[in-house]
């Protein structure tokens, strides 16, 4: 059953219209079609009535193995976002698409914190491969997150580059580009933090290492595979950034100065907005692809099942282990 979660009780009295106008001024989706619209008109949401373990993908292959392990699955549409929440691994859950790259994704888990009592912020999905031990379909569990695109473009001054006075050279730069924390404002201090990496809850990453050998992870993609079985490794770097890479260059200044196991496209604008929301956040990636390190073409189209496949089995192992609440 699709809902709309309006903020407003919304009476049986008046029909489906009724109930569309108190949905659309609370700001939601009221194009819920034919038989569902009576039961639309009848739904109150309580938002944060119950703890959650908030389960984000980017996009739809990501989830797929996730909803269909799903039990009591009931999906409320918020701003055009579908929020499906029910039972994984006998745990509260509300599961939900970020969108692809970093804004998507950080807009779309402050609307889930807005609306749901999410004590704890897991992402699974995949991502590129730069660290050169690593290889596709292993699932990475790094312990810290950096936006490599936070970054000043330098002026070119003769054989240098001349950046701006207020500006830092806070991690080797490539070329122009000289990567720059992030300011945060958040209950946690009285005056904005200026961040570079932001931390993988502790407590999370211990159960991700307690689970992290008693998964067995998919080696095939259809008749395509792998060389060696994929495992999954605990700790690290990863970096996030709105651009698909997929550039051997860049890819080494990655792994070089940020000492990186995994690059993607949102983990750290999640894990930004977890900081800020003083949310317990851990994200899993498996690897789909190279970044431009593999020979030929890139690796994603072959992959990214078997990569999406892997990290929703860890993440399904991790929650089933989780202690009771979530933390």
């Amino acid at each position: 059953m699709i809902a709309l979660a309006a903020s407003l009780a919304v009476s049986p009295v008046g029909g489906a219209a009724s109930a569309a106008a108190a949905a659309g001024a609370a700001g939601e989706d009221t194009a819920t079609p034919g038989a569902e619209a009576a039961a639309v008109s009848q739904v109150e949401w309580p938002a944060k009535n119950l703890s959650r373990i908030g389960v984000v993908s980017a996009f739809e292959p990501e989830w797929q193995s996730l909803k269909a392990d799903l039990s009591d699955a009931e999906t409320v549409r918020i701003n055009g976002v579908d929020f499906v929440t029910g039972k994984l691994a006998g745990k509260d859950v509300v599961l939900f698409l970020s969108g692809v790259s970093m804004v998507n994704a950080a807009m779309t888990t402050q609307l889930a914190l807005d609306r749901f009592g999410i004590e704890a912020i897991v992402f699974s999905g995949i991502a590129g491969g730069v660290d050169p031990a690593l290889d596709i379909g292993d699932v990475v569990v790094a312990d810290r997150w950096a936006q490599y695109l936070e970054a000043v473009f330098a002026r070119k001054d003769g054989e240098d580059w001349k950046l701006p006075s207020y500006a830092k050279r806070a991690m080797p730069n490539h070329g122009m580009i000289f990567p720059q924390p992030v300011e945060v404002r958040s209950r946690r201090a009285e005056t904005a933090e200026e961040i570079f990496w932001f931390e993988a809850d502790g407590t999370l990453l211990n159960v991700a290492r307690q689970v992290a050998g008693k998964v067995a992870l998919e080696r095939c993609a259809g008749e395509a595979c792998l060389t060696r079985a994929p495992h999954v490794v605990v700790g690290g770097s990863g970096v996030s950034g709105p651009v698909f890479v997929d550039n051997a260059e860049f890819r080494q200044y990655v792994a070089e100065a940020f000492d990186a196991s995994v690059l993607d496209m949102e983990s750290a604008a999640v894990a930004h907005v977890a900081y800020a929301n003083a949310v317990p956040f851990i994200a899993f990636r498996s690897l789909s692809d190279l970044a431009g390190g593999g020979e030929g073409e890139n690796e994603m189209a072959t992959f990214f099942a078997l990569a999406s496949e892997n990290s929703a089995r860890v993440v399904k192992a991790f929650v089933a282990a989780m202690p009771t609440g979530g933390k």
